[in-house]
Parts: structure tokens; C-alpha cells; sequence
């Protein structure tokens, strides 16, 4: 038992970093159809963006942890502008096959000019709050980081739903998600609305990947791909276009990934997500929330 909670709470905790990679490719699928490849290349550079940040303030403490992922998460916001004016506004109209390879496009470059801009070599991202481990009652073990990463992706979730289900905003991006040419009529500006929710999903991307680098600090410029398509996965089997489906998504996601690596072997850590993607294309293609949720962004 003490065993099996231990890995439920390794699998909650990692999960939750998908829940938030997962939120950005549900969000820009919800308005646009369009599955964003390039999100899990933001994701890496969050984590680096948090490294140079960490590097520069040369300091290990709560304040310096919170400076550094509102670094990151901005740095990727305005890089998430970025990439939906430039590469993907001007296919919007397009066919979505177009808007698909684009998105390849843009995965392939920021790939590349992060091995040519940092480096191809891993980093070690600095410790800027010092590992502590606590011992439970229970037995289990929890590290300091654990409890950092489910806070910040709790409140980040949190403060997401609200933007969504309580602001202006975020009833223009229920609207747009609905019928983009109808919200438009009604004086919506939906390219705004558009390029918001490419900056809020780049902004949680970064936060995942500070968070990732806070835990396993070794990052490189590939460091997206994988987590990238298992965050697909997660929003796929939440329901793609569900906010609160990419979050289940991902919380299953992971904890079925550390349940595989403890119980069974790390051989078959990736190979799960893929049989989850199978599984749930063949018997759910809706997802699990995908088809009891009226509003979708």
C-alpha cells in the first residue's frame, strides 16, 4: 500500500506538468482546429528562458523561483504572440492540412534554432530552491519540489478556469471556440481573442517546463518532443478542445505512465501513452469529458 501511494502521488505530480502542456494544445484546438505542434518546443523554451533567468540572479530562494518562472512564462507569451501572428494568422483561412504542416514548420525550427542558440549540449538548470524531502505518516515520501509543482499547476489551472468561465475575455474565447465568423459579427475581435489564447497556453507551457527543470534539472534543446506528444495524448483522451478534459488527461496520463514504470518496467514508460491514444481513438474518440461539456475554448 505504502508503495502504491507512493507512486499515486509521483503520478499526480507528473501528470500534472502534461495537464498544463495539454492546456495549450486543448485551448488553440478548441478556436482553431488546429493542433499546435510547435507547443511542446515552447515548453523548451520556458525551461531555458528559466535557466538564464536562474543564472543571472545567482540566488536560491522563493522570490528567485517566483522571478524566474514569471520570467519564462512571459519570455513564451510574447513568443507565443510571436508565432501566431507570423506563422499561423497568415494560413488561418487556409486548408487545415496547410495550417498542420505549418505547425510542423515551426516545431522544426524552434528545434533547431535552440541547438544552434543554446547549444546541443544538456544544462544542468541552476537549484534555486534546495531539495528537501518530508516523510509522511503514511510512509511516503514527498519532496519539497513535488508540493511546488502541484501548487503552482493547481493555482495556474485555477486562475485559467476563472479567466475562462468568469471574464470578458474569457467569454469571447467561449464565443470564438463556438462559431468564430458569428463572434465576429457580434464585435468580438476575434484575432485578439486568437492571439490571447496562444499567450496564455505559451505562458503555461513555460511554467511546466520551469517546474520540469526545478525537479530533472538536466534540459536541452529537444527536450520538448516527447513531452509535447504525450501532453497531445493527455488532451486527447481528456477530450480535445475541453479544458477541464486536458487536465484529467493529463493527471491519468501520468499516473498511468509512473503505475507502468513502477509495477511493470521504464521500458514501457513510453510506449503506454501511445496505447492509451489507441485505445481511446478506437473505443472513445470524443475523450472522456470530450462529449458532456456544452462550452469548449
Amino acid at each position: 500500500m505504502q508503495e502504491f501511494l507512493q507512486q499515486l502521488v509521483n503520478g499526480i505530480t507528473w501528470g500534472s506538468i502534461y495537464a498544463l502542456i495539454a492546456l495549450g494544445y486543448t485551448m488553440v484546438y478548441g478556436i482553431l482546429r488546429l493542433i499546435n505542434f510547435a507547443h511542446g518546443d515552447v515548453y523548451m523554451v520556458g525551461a531555458f528562458a528559466g535557466y538564464y533567468a536562474a543564472r543571472w540572479l545567482r540566488d536560491s530562494s522563493p522570490l528567485t523561483a517566483v522571478i524566474v518562472l514569471l520570467f519564462a512564462m512571459a519570455s513564451c507569451t510574447v513568443l507565443g504572440i510571436v508565432i501566431e501572428r507570423g506563422a499561423y494568422k497568415p494560413v488561418r483561412r487556409s486548408p487545415r492540412l496547410t495550417a498542420l504542416i505549418t505547425a510542423i514548420g515551426v516545431s522544426l525550427l524552434l528545434e533547431n534554432a535552440g541547438l544552434l542558440v543554446f547549444g546541443a549540449d544538456p544544462k544542468f538548470f541552476p537549484q534555486v530552491i534546495p531539495l528537501k524531502q518530508i516523510t509522511t505518516l503514511s510512509g511516503v515520501i514527498v519532496g519539497n519540489h513535488q508540493l511546488i509543482v502541484l501548487g503552482v499547476s493547481i493555482t495556474l489551472m485555477a486562475l485559467l478556469q476563472l479567466v475562462v468561465l468568469k471574464t470578458k475575455v474569457g467569454k469571447a474565447m467561449r464565443a470564438v471556440s463556438f462559431d468564430r465568423d458569428t463572434a465576429s459579427l457580434m464585435g468580438i475581435a476575434t484575432n485578439n481573442i486568437i492571439t490571447f489564447t496562444f499567450a496564455i497556453g505559451s505562458a503555461l507551457a513555460a511554467a511546466a517546463g520551469v517546474l520540469v527543470a526545478l525537479s530533472n534539472p538536466k534540459i536541452d534543446p529537444l527536450m520538448g518532443i516527447m513531452p509535447g506528444l504525450k501532453a497531445f495524448v493527455a488532451a486527447v483522451l481528456g477530450g480535445i478542445g475541453n479544458i477541464p478534459g486536458a487536465m484529467l488527461g493529463g493527471l491519468v496520463l501520468g499516473t498511468a505512465e509512473v503505475m507502468v514504470v513502477g509495477y511493470l518496467s521504464s521500458t514501457y514508460r513510453d510506449a503506454i501513452a501511445f496505447g492509451i491514444l489507441i485505445l481511446i481513438l478506437l473505443l472513445r474518440p470524443s475523450g472522456i469529458l470530450g462529449s458532456h461539456v456544452m462550452e469548449k475554448v
